[in-house]
């Protein structure tokens, strides 16, 4: 397999396996008009696998996202064929607008306009909770 180096744009490295997919729908590459990789379950020393996404533009990538589904995670920004940034992600303290809650009494689920806002109550477990309701998410 051959897939080409990044004169311009982002990686986003050492996703955990299987995660791929799941990021790639969530920050909507599929919209982009450029060229987007996605390696899955790529052999790496540190995770045994690894997923790899590589987007071929400058590109604002949403990093609470990333580092909500894969906190080991890395973002590298590529300029001129050479790594200008290396990010490395936790999982975020807060999540505005990434995941929703479920419980329907929930006045985010009934007011249009109030934000979908979580924030980490148990780090171990990656527990997040509604600041409104306090309601678990999934």
């Amino acid at each position: 397999m051959n897939i080409d180096s990044i004169q311009n744009g982002i990686v986003i490295d050492h996703i955990a396996a299987g995660n791929g997919m799941k990021l790639y729908e969530l920050l909507e590459l599929d919209k982009l008009d450029c060229s987007v990789a996605l390696l899955r379950n790529v052999v790496s020393q540190k995770l045994g696998k690894k997923d790899i996404i590589k987007i071929d533009r400058e590109f604002d990538v949403n990093l609470d996202l990333v580092g909500f589904v894969s906190p080991e995670a890395t973002v590298v920004v590529i300029k001129n064929g050479e790594i200008v940034e290396k990010k490395k992600l936790d999982l975020p303290e807060v999540l505005i607008n990434v995941i929703r809650c479920k419980n329907p009494r929930c006045i985010s689920m009934t007011e249009q306009e109030i934000v979908h806002e979580f924030r980490l109550s148990d780090r171990e477990n990656r527990v997040y909770r509604c600041v409104y309701c306090e309601t678990k998410a999934n």
